[in-house]
């Protein structure tokens, strides 16, 4: 369900899996991000088939505020699946994601705002995170695995804060597993890429989806998929256009 009857100029996408127990804390959050964001912000909560009561909680905060809205899956997809979702229906120019978990705050937007005029994609690097050590360990390799395939830099793809062009983001063909590779997928589009750090909080509710193959193994199996995907990609530009009506 998309809000229109508004100007906006961001839309935060919330995945949402089974994050009943955080979804009132990320409200009051992202609530008091909106207040004073430099930009105007609304929310697109993702319902990735969770099945606990997150649902009715996300009914219940849209109802109750015209700046959130809702999509519903019919089952578990997976995160690739709701950003993509997220994506297709953002009508602002700027597109934001945060997971619904609160490891990173939605006020750390404002660092990544300050830098989105000059880049098309903005995203966070987690200091001092506070997961545990296997959780960790299997983060940094993978993100170099995945820059030995990319070239992109980035040393914390899996950062849950981004902000990105919306029409750049709908040109992403996206597939599971490629939420990882959102800035080479940029980087594809001859689009500017900038990292910046932001601040990481303990799970205080819910359950963390992670497991090893998750973390480290299949995105081994993911950069194949992408590199096959680069050599496919179509890129072009119009230099001239006529139309006649």
């Amino acid at each position: 369900m998309q809000n229109k009857s508004m100007s906006f100029d961001l839309t935060i996408i919330v995945p949402v899996y089974n994050e009943e127990g955080n979804l009132e804390r990320l409200y009051e959050e992202l609530l008091k991000f909106m207040q004073d964001s430099p930009k105007k912000t609304k929310v697109l909560f993702i319902n990735d088939g969770s099945r606990d009561g997150s649902l009715q909680r996300i009914k219940t905060i849209c109802k109750n505020s015209e700046s959130f809205t809702y999509c519903s899956f019919d089952r578990n997809y997976g995160l690739s699946a709701a950003l993509k979702a997220g994506f297709d229906h953002s009508d602002t120019y700027l597109t934001g994601y945060i997971d619904a978990d609160l490891q990173t705050s939605p006020e750390d937007f404002k660092i990544l705002l300050g830098y989105i005029n000059d880049y098309d994609l903005v995203q966070g690097v987690r200091q001092d995170r506070k997961d545990s050590f296997v959780k960790n360990a299997s983060s940094v390799i993978a993100n170099k695995i995945r820059r030995m395939f990319t070239h992109d830099s980035m040393d914390d793809t899996g950062c849950p804060l981004k902000i990105i062009r919306t029409d750049i983001a709908k040109r992403i063909p996206m597939f599971n597993g490629l939420h990882r590779f959102l800035p080479a997928m940029v980087m594809l589009q001859n689009g500017k890429i900038l990292q910046v750090p932001v601040r990481h909080f303990p799970r205080i509710a819910g359950k963390s989806n992670f497991n090893l193959w998750k973390r480290l193994l299949g995105p081994l199996s993911d950069c194949f998929a992408y590199l096959w995907m680069k050599k496919k990609y179509i890129n072009y530009s119009i230099e001239e256009f006529s139309q006649k009506s």
